[in-house]
């Protein structure tokens, strides 16, 4: 009877309860702990994202002389496109709508890319601070913002 109770109740015992710790009496706990684990993930690919926009950037600009924000351009979409694949995989674990969730994924990444272009244009050409310290530093403020971004809308 106390289990028939408990069905009624909304409460789930035994094996008919969710995978992953959501049942009803720990919600709370199962999503804080998911919610974590996936910024814990999207911070470690993002970092991956991170060193490879930032060595290219590196390359790009130092080695092979492009300028700046030609530079920014194309080793941002480089770390995005990374992050995508790295995200939808491990992250989210999302395999449908790819095309569509990498043009969302993208298009969040162009906020990244104009962020840190005024970013360039403010300190690096306006107060002359050297351009890989400015594209180092825009670094985790974009990380954040993209992370809400992408979570609520290309992932969600």
């Amino acid at each position: 009877m106390a289990t028939e109770d408990m069905v009624r109740a909304g409460t789930r015992t035994g094996t008919d309860a969710p995978a992953g710790g959501d049942t009803p009496q720990d919600t709370g706990t199962g999503t804080r702990t998911r919610d974590l684990r996936q910024l814990i993930t999207y911070a470690l690919v993002g970092g991956s994202g991170v060193l490879l926009d930032l060595g290219a950037f590196l390359l790009l600009y130092n080695v092979a002389g492009l300028h700046e924000q030609v530079a920014n351009v194309l080793s941002t979409s480089l770390g995005i496109t990374n992050n995508f694949v790295l995200n939808a995989l491990f992250t989210f674990g999302k395999r449908d709508r790819l095309l569509l969730r990498y043009l969302r994924f993208y298009a969040v990444g162009l906020t990244g890319i104009a962020l840190t272009f005024v970013l360039l244009a403010v300190f690096s050409r306006g107060l002359g601070i050297d351009p890989n310290l400015v594209k180092a530093g825009s670094l985790p403020l974009v990380l954040v913002f993209q992370f809400a971004l992408n979570r609520k809308w290309s992932f969600a």
